[in-house]
């Protein structure tokens, strides 16, 4: 069996100063390599790399999920059940409006999961979600 990789994503932004602030100060990543154009990011044991590009950035369309108005274009993270807890109250306490507030989506369903979804400074969509058990990360109902 392989060891899962670390996946690398770009993403343009508006500013460098803006976007450190808020994947530093928000999210808790670290910075790696940086210049007066790009940064990168450890986003939870992935690289993120962020470019001043704002012509690039455009209003994501939403597609109706469970409900919700979810942005088609996104990006985030599976997180621990605890740690998506602590994340969510992280980001109500530092005032962070949600896309989509912290929610469990399919209840009673096999892919049953807590959810939700905010924009960086640029916004860029994010999603940060867990499951209470990871096996079920690719599960389907059984009809």
């Amino acid at each position: 069996m392989s060891v899962l990789r670390p996946f690398h994503l770009a993403i343009p932004v508006n500013d460098i100063s803006g976007t450190r602030k808020f994947y530093v100060d928000i999210l808790g990543c670290t910075v790696g390599r940086d210049s007066n154009e790009w940064i990168d990011f450890d986003f939870f044991g992935h690289q993120l790399s962020a470019h001043v590009k704002p012509e690039e950035l455009i209003q994501a369309k939403t597609n109706p999920v469970d409900g919700e108005n979810v942005p088609v274009r996104h990006f985030g993270i599976v997180m621990e059940w605890n740690d998506w807890q602590v994340l969510a109250k992280k980001l109500e306490d530092a005032g962070i409006e949600f896309l989509i507030k912290p929610t469990i989506r399919f209840k009673g369903q096999a892919g049953e999961q807590a959810t939700m979804f905010i924009k960086d400074p640029s916004k860029n969509a994010l999603e940060f979600k867990s499951f209470r058990n990871d096996e079920n990360l690719f599960a389907i109902d059984k009809v």
